[in-house]
């Protein structure tokens, strides 16, 4: 903005220069076309300088309008989002994730899925890769993010993935027990609520008993370092 700026004043200046020239050479006949008035820029000066001034403006806009891009960062819950799965399912396919996710950017790109399926034994070929993707990339960037690689384990568990797909056999391979079953099972809307009820009932369950293996773990700890000293001081 303050180059456009600088730029037509330093035009204004030079349309000025012309026209006091213009006057003292004596030009300016009856049938000529009228020079402009001192101080006054001509016509394309200020068309250039408005349309300066607009693509600036856009450039501005187009710099606000890239925040909202950080919505894709935003982080769920899925233990809220997948019911249909216990904490411990979805902590395995977390440790899943994360052990091919070699960037460590929070995404499983083409190469990283490659890698994933040598890895279980299942080669997949680039067309097969890619259309692995496909099928649940939701914002079509082309990678699997967590939430995303969720709904791998989601379809098979519904049935919804054919068995000769590349994603039935990774779901297969994964060593990660799918086979729940969640409201979509139930038959009426009483079911269905006796099933949410019973789903609530165990997710508390699960981590009263998460609750309980910590403390365990820090009791286990606590005596580990009071027998540590008590073996110490028998050697003072």
């Amino acid at each position: 903005m303050a180059t456009d700026e600088l730029a037509s004043k330093l035009q204004r200046r030079l349309d000025i220069g012309d026209g006091s020239a213009g006057h003292e050479d004596g030009e300016g006949e009856a049938g000529s076309a009228p020079e402009p008035e001192r101080g006054e820029k001509p016509p394309t000066a200020a068309a250039d300088t408005e349309l300066s001034a607009k693509l600036a403006r856009r450039g501005e806009l187009n710099d606000g309008s890239a925040e909202p891009q950080q919505r894709s960062l935003r982080v769920f819950n899925p233990n809220t989002e997948f019911k249909e799965f216990s904490r411990k399912q979805i902590r395995d396919m977390e440790t899943m994730f994360r052990r091919y996710d070699a960037g460590k950017d929070g995404f499983i790109d083409l190469m990283e899925l490659k890698l994933m399926m040598e890895k279980l034994e299942a080669p997949q070929t680039h067309l097969g890769l890619k259309n692995m993707i496909k099928e649940v990339d939701e914002d079509f960037d082309g990678k699997l993010s967590f939430r995303e690689f969720l709904l791998i384990f989601r379809k098979a568990a519904a049935g919804e993935l054919a068995e000769d797909s590349g994603l039935h056999v990774l779901a297969q391979l994964s060593e990660i027990d799918v086979s729940t079953e969640g409201v979509k099972g139930a038959t009426t809307f009483f079911e269905a609520k006796l099933q949410a009820i019973n789903d609530s009932n165990r997710f508390e369950q699960e981590i009263k008993e998460e609750q309980e293996e910590k403390k365990k773990q820090a009791e286990e700890k606590k005596q580990k370092r009071a027998a540590f000293k008590d073996l110490q001081s028998a050697f003072k």
